[in-house]
């Protein structure tokens, strides 16, 4: 095995993995915190705070900021139960969700369409929320940030499909309106996930 492939962790066939993945504009981070906030007090449901090459005033997520160099070498000492590169920028999640999936818990990360096929191999019970909209809402989301102009965002749009592809166990939550709707909808699937484990003992 490669320094650069997962491994699945020991006992992580109890609890079960959440990936949130979508494009940009979709709202997956509102959603995520709303639902941290949620279920906060929970002993039986994770959210995962990610390491990223990233500073840590750059805004978005709560993260662990590390440089090149310091997530190098957590890779190296297997501080990861998945890493993947993105945007020029390194993404890891903690080896440390495993002690909560082999307790039959519930873990929800933030992740990429692009890295899937890592959770996959370290995580035997893998769930997929896909978190969407429509084209044009991904637009006017995209052009209120003032980023990108009108024709790179659309550019982005063309690019690729919504959707995700391969083999996984998806679920699709469509983020084109209301947030306490998508709220809803995303509180419902992790309830849903988990009546399907172990009651914390």
């Amino acid at each position: 095995m490669t320094p650069h492939e997962p491994h699945a962790a020991a006992g992580a066939e109890r609890g079960i993995m959440v990936v949130v993945v979508g494009p940009s504009g979709a709202g997956k981070d509102t959603l995520m915190n709303l639902a941290a906030r949620r279920f906060s007090g929970r002993d039986n449901v994770h959210f995962a705070r990610r390491v990223i090459t990233r500073h840590r005033n750059a805004g978005g997520e709560d993260h662990l900021s590390v440089s090149l160099e310091g997530f190098a070498a957590m890779e190296q000492s297997g501080s990861f139960a998945v890493w993947w590169e993105a945007h020029g920028l390194r993404y890891g999640i903690p080896a440390e969700v495993s002690v909560a999936l082999s307790r039959g818990h519930v873990v929800v990360a933030n992740g990429s369409r692009s890295a899937l096929h890592r959770f996959q191999a370290a995580f035997p019970r893998l769930k997929v929320i896909n978190v969407t909209a429509r084209p044009e809402v991904l637009a006017s989301r995209l052009e209120a940030r003032g980023r990108e102009t009108h024709e790179d965002i659309m550019a982005r749009l063309a690019r690729g499909p919504l959707t995700v592809r391969g083999d996984y166990d998806v679920t699709e939550l469509d983020n084109s309106g209301s947030l306490e709707e998508a709220e809803q909808k995303m509180i419902a699937i992790l309830e849903g996930l988990l009546a399907e484990v172990p009651r914390p003992q």
